[in-house]
């Protein structure tokens, strides 16, 4: 009698998740990861090889050390902080080449915070680093000044930066020191400027639903009115904290950051005023703590265009290729639960940014030691370097894990955006050796077949003998060898080839004996 063959669908989708034991992952989230690195969630569906990063300006700010700050000012213009000497200097590029701008009286100790300022005809960007008087760059004057003791000796040494209503808010330790309205540098009580005592050491501000979350070490607060004279402080943790500042980004509606316990998010709740207090990274809790442990130092950056929120790990003595983040991909629209994680490697930020433009365009910058700024979401290469990019299932016992099956064909929906070539092997039992009486399969490779398909203007891309216009396969088949109780995939793609998207598999097979 024919061998009846059975179809079983895997639909890749559900991130990275490493809270679950084996089996309850293979069973109930089919198609999540227990490793995902430099995939991400797509907002369409799969999970999508991210981009990669190339250099935003080819020369190199002047100076020594870590990149202490980048911001977007427009499509054109970028500002970068470093040290150089005894002092840290802020530098301008319009995409070839830094102009010096200004320099500080003291080198920054640490990292600069960016704010902008629209209640003037100029494009306003304040600057403060925790050591010096607040940098103020004005886009239209194209010059950057430092406030002086004539403005107040308040601010000396603020640390974090905010515009909310109408006011400029500066952090300095556990003070936070407001301008007078529509100002950046009125510190004059008699005009409406004033001083609050938070109790708790501010590391960050962040604007969020009409109100300015103020992030302590060990607190977290809000601060709701429209002026000095109705400004309320009022508590929304008295024992949750933030670790870093630079980790504090909203995405999709809802903030997140680093707390001593993992990514926590802060998102509105139907209650009007009320705030709820998540841990959307509880799914990845191994991976959190190693990511948490593995450095002191961390930054952040949004990508609105795919909600997604990225946070770095920063040695200064690793090596980029080991550089470790995390990826969090926003799929429903208010809450943590609703993220899909995965990891990054081979992204070495000490600072980034990113910002929509004038030209609707979204940039997403970061620095590092090397002095290099590096625009991010950009080729198919990490500045040239390949791209390792690696999904592992669980494994899954489709449908019994008692009964043993024969496995004949995989076949793969995946939409590719030019070149296709990665490794794919199958393991059997939680990968058992031989002593076992389990073989496992070796490893074969997926890659595009028929006619190679050539885009215009790519430097890849040969005219002579190339096809123009084709289309891309999307469906690629691979027989397998081998039988067990559970399987599991891993698909890796080591390259500097374009993205392409996991979509869903079909693993054929037939059901045999119970054991």
């Amino acid at each position: 009698m024919a061998t009846q063959w059975q179809t079983f669908p895997i639909e890749f989708r559900g991130g990275l998740i490493s809270n679950q034991s084996p089996l309850q992952q293979g069973t109930n989230a089919v198609g999540s990861a227990t490793f995902l690195q430099n995939f991400e969630a797509s907002k369409e569906g799969g999970y999508s090889k991210i981009l990669g990063y190339t250099k935003h300006d080819s020369s190199a700010v002047p100076g020594s050390g870590s990149i202490l700050g980048v911001k977007v000012v427009n499509s054109s213009d970028t500002l970068a902080v470093r040290k150089d000497g005894s002092a840290s200097k802020v530098y301008l590029s319009t995409g070839s080449g830094w102009t010096l701008k200004a320099t500080s009286a003291t080198a920054a100790g640490g990292k600069v915070t960016f704010e902008n300022f629209d209640f003037s005809s100029s494009n306003i960007i304040v600057l403060v680093d925790g050591v010096n008087y607040p940098a103020v760059f004005d886009d239209t004057a194209n010059t950057v000044t430092y406030m002086t003791s004539s403005d107040t000796t308040d601010v000396l040494a603020a640390s974090s930066v905010a515009r909310f209503k109408s006011a400029m808010f500066y952090a300095k330790g556990t003070n936070l020191i407001f301008t007078a309205p529509t100002t950046y540098n009125d510190f004059s009580v008699a005009n409406g400027s004033g001083t609050l005592n938070i109790g708790d050491e501010i590391v960050g501000l962040k604007v969020f639903r009409d109100q300015l979350i103020i992030f302590g070490r060990n607190k977290i607060k809000r601060l709701s009115g429209n002026s000095a004279a109705d400004y309320v402080v009022s508590p929304i943790s008295e024992n949750i904290g933030c670790i870093a500042g630079p980790t504090i980004q909203e995405v999709g509606g809802d903030l997140f950051f680093a707390s001593v316990d993992g990514i926590r998010s802060l998102a509105a709740t139907d209650r009007i005023g009320d705030f709820g207090l998540e841990i959307p990274s509880d799914p990845i809790a191994k991976n959190t703590y190693d990511f948490m442990q593995s450095a002191s130092d961390f930054s952040s950056v949004v990508i609105r265009e795919k909600a997604q929120y990225r946070i770095f790990a920063y040695n200064s003595s690793e090596q980029q290729t080991a550089a470790g983040g995390l990826l969090a991909t926003k799929l429903l629209p208010q809450g943590g639960s609703g993220l899909a994680w995965a990891e990054t490697k081979g992204i070495k930020a000490y600072v980034a940014d990113s910002a929509y433009t004038d030209s609707l365009s979204e940039i997403v910058l970061f620095g590092n030691e090397d002095g290099y700024i590096y625009k991010l979401e950009s080729g198919s290469s990490f500045d040239g370097s390949n791209i390792s990019a690696i999904y592992e299932s669980p494994f899954m016992p489709i449908n019994d894990p008692q009964m043993r099956k024969s496995f004949y064909k995989s076949t793969f929906y995946i939409d590719p955006t030019g070149s296709l070539s990665f490794d794919y092997s199958v393991k059997y039992d939680f990968d058992k050796g031989p002593e076992a009486g389990v073989i496992q399969p070796d490893t074969d490779t997926v890659s595009a077949t028929g006619n190679s398909i050539f885009i215009y203007g790519n430097t890849s891309s040969v005219f002579n003998s190339a096809t123009f216009g084709g289309s891309l396969d999307k469906v690629y088949t691979e027989n397998i060898i081998g039988s067990g109780k559970t399987i599991a995939l891993r698909i890796e793609d080591t390259s500097t080839n374009p993205t392409f998207t996991l979509d869903t598999v079909l693993l054929e097979f037939a059901t045999e004996d119970r054991q």
